[in-house]
């Protein structure tokens, strides 16, 4: 190829990719370094047990989902490490995008690490979604290099505010005495929690089954991305199912990511979890 471009330009293009390359840092380094800071900012404290006495303001299908998960009894998480695998899918009909997911959620001051690489046609995918100090940033790069999604603000930060609130409710349901929750029975299935963090306020109703388990989570504060760069609110649902056993703790291994679209529901994510730690150190990554 060389051959049929003069020297002089070939130089300069080549000079702009070293440039690109050089100066941009992987998204993986950049969420190591936000992690590893993030342990220092928030380094394990005393473990406490939580109790039946903790859950006593909770509405009863709340309580009862902490007793069936086994949170009751055991140390109220303070951090937690996440890895799943999920098939992605941008329209409906297109064809999954296989992934593999990392994520860090801290509890002392709300944060979330989210890191998540994909491949299609061949091409690599990455997204970082880094939630910190109640400010949000969401980005995907190809292959390292071009940024295709670049996102911050308002908007994004109270999409992500209802995120860390759903990772709370299915993953670390312990976390679900927190002072800065608060609730209200809707029957005896169903609840709704709503989050304060900072300036963003976010709510969602949870729906349980007759066993205590959390089934659905549903919100109408959660934005979807649009083509042109804007965020649209659309009410966001995540049926969750396949409860197994980490660490002592009753969590549901599968589930869905769902915009419920006017003209029909869209199921963008489907996801399987494959680990889950509680209280872990910066050496754990």
């Amino acid at each position: 190829m060389l051959n049929y471009i003069n020297k002089p330009v070939y130089l300069i293009i080549l000079f702009i990719a070293m440039a690109t390359i050089t100066s941009c840092r992987s998204s993986k380094k950049v969420f190591r370094q936000n992690t590893t800071e993030e342990f220092s900012l928030q380094p394990l404290e005393s473990e406490t047990i939580l109790s039946e006495g903790d859950a006593d303001h909770l509405p009863a299908c709340v309580k009862k989902y902490l007793q069936f998960t086994r949170a009751i009894g055991k140390v109220k998480p303070q951090n937690m490490c996440i890895e799943f695998d999920a098939e992605m899918y941008r329209k409906p009909g297109d064809k999954p995008m296989k992934s593999h997911s990392v994520q860090y959620n801290f509890y002392g001051k709300y944060s979330r690490f989210f890191l998540m690489k994909a491949s299609k046609a061949g091409i690599p995918f990455r997204a970082l979604h880094i939630y910190k100090k109640q400010q949000a940033t969401f980005q995907v790069k190809v292959a390292e290099l071009l940024k295709v999604v670049d996102v911050s603000g308002e908007a994004l930060t109270k999409a992500e505010t209802v995120t860390l609130l759903n990772d709370m409710c299915i993953f670390a349901p312990g976390m679900l005495v927190d002072k800065r929750l608060t609730w209200s029975e809707i029957d005896s299935l169903s609840a709704k929690v709503t989050f304060a963090n900072g300036n963003y306020l976010v709510s969602a109703v949870l729906s349980f089954n007759e066993y205590g388990a959390l089934i659905n989570f549903i919100s109408d504060d959660r934005s979807v991305l649009q083509d042109d760069g804007t965020m649209k609110e659309v009410r966001w649902t995540t049926p969750v199912g396949d409860y197994k056993e980490f660490e002592g703790r009753m969590i549901p291994t599968s589930g869905k990511t769902i915009w419920n679209y006017p003209e029909g529901d869209f199921t963008y994510g489907v996801f399987t979890l494959r680990s889950i730690k509680y209280n872990t150190k910066v050496k754990d990554q």
